[in-house]
């Protein structure tokens, strides 16, 4: 027998066994995927578990936001009022002082010198007026001689009255109560009329002073409650009263300007202070409240996912399944945002980790770790 034929009797033998080992195993893989296939089709994802909170309903005052700066009740740059060199000074950079304390001497020796004079010219202007008089009551000199000794009597006093007001000028005195800053002169040094000394500030209480757009005229008005934050106090509100409203209306910015006083015991409001005023409004309104962290923003919109539940099979519990709602939002306060549109008071929605879940998913209610929720948090300061 020729290789031709062999060969091929092997070719087709090997066929005859490969061909039906192939469909085998081609037949075991379509029904191995059919199966999986099916039993894809009839898995069913467990719930998720989510925190859940009510839409609260809750009668609110509503607020107006701005910014303001802090400034003082009296505050001033105190100077000198005379020139002269710095002979003392009698006060510490930062401390309290009341109205009238010496802050600073100047040196008087020659206002003393001159005082001298002035106080012995006035005694001897005085003794000259006595002798006149009693000669006059003789008739012995002249009235106009008494009316000379006189008018030289008023010069003298009025040239000591002077000398003792310059005196006293050159010993720089606090005008009233306060807070002293930083001192920016020294022992020696001379001071001109007018050069500054210290920075004097009260600082119980303060104002604030913000302004408002003139939409908002007719919502202001005098004994408004106002609460005021700073960044330098996180999480701690400062509250005042309005005591002032300009009586115009800034004609470039079409605003007006606000003042409000508030208590400052502890002195941890400092003029020039940048901070945040809310305007507590007197009327109230009802308003529906969330949680900020249950609001999903988006560019198309905010929504929320409300649980809702699902009718079971007959006999079965109903079960719990998500709904997405969209949302207008309102005020913030706190760790909530009012609703204005969108959801009913009492409705359950997902507080937290919204953004894992899809319209129509199966959850269950886990409130173990869900966060506390309050309209007026008060963080621990770091």
């Amino acid at each position: 027998m020729t290789k031709g034929p062999k060969r091929l009797r092997w070719v087709v033998l090997g066929v005859l066994i490969v061909v039906p080992v192939a469909t085998a195993l081609v037949i075991i893989k379509l029904s191995q995927f059919k199966a999986m296939a099916a039993a894809g089709a009839n898995m069913v994802m467990p719930p998720e578990r989510v925190n859940v909170a009510e839409v609260t309903e809750k009668d609110w005052r509503p607020r107006i936001s701005a910014v303001g700066t802090v400034t003082a009740v009296r505050g001033a740059i105190v100077s000198a009022e005379a020139e002269g060199i710095v002979r003392k000074i009698d006060f510490e950079a930062g401390a309290d002082v009341q109205a009238g304390d010496e802050l600073v001497a100047l040196n008087v020796d020659v206002e003393q010198a001159q005082l001298r004079e002035a106080e012995a010219t006035a005694e001897a202007a005085q003794v000259y007026l006595g002798r006149v008089k009693e000669a006059a009551k003789t008739g012995s000199v002249a009235a106009s001689e008494l009316d000379t000794a006189e008018a030289s009597v008023k010069q003298a006093t009025a040239r000591v009255d002077n000398i003792r007001a310059v005196i006293a000028k050159k010993t720089i005195r606090a005008p009233f109560a306060g807070k002293l800053g930083i001192k920016n002169i020294s022992v020696g040094q001379y001071l001109p009329t007018g050069a500054p000394v210290v920075s004097l500030q009260a600082l119980d209480p303060v104002f604030v002073e913000f302004s408002l757009p003139q939409q908002r005229i007719g919502d202001i008005s005098k004994g408004l409650e106002i609460a005021v934050s700073s960044d330098s106090y996180p999480g701690e509100p400062f509250n005042g009263t309005i005591t002032a409203v300009n009586p115009d209306i800034d004609p470039t910015t079409r605003n007006v300007r606000v003042q409000a006083t508030l208590s400052n015991r502890d002195a941890r409001l400092r003029p020039g202070m940048f901070v945040s005023v809310e305007v507590i409004l007197a009327r109230t309104e009802h308003m529906l409240f969330i949680p900020s962290t249950a609001v999903l923003n988006a560019p198309f919109g905010d929504s929320v996912f409300v649980v809702q539940e699902k009718p079971g099979a007959p006999g079965a519990q109903p079960s719990l399944v998500v709904e997405q709602r969209f949302i207008r939002l309102g005020t913030r306060q706190g760790d909530y945002v009012a609703a204005t549109d969108g959801v009913k008071a009492g409705e359950r929605i997902v507080s937290t980790g919204a953004f894992k879940l899809r319209p129509g998913m199966p959850v269950v209610i886990d409130n173990s770790l869900a966060p506390e929720f309050t309209f007026e948090p008060k963080p621990k300061n770091t």
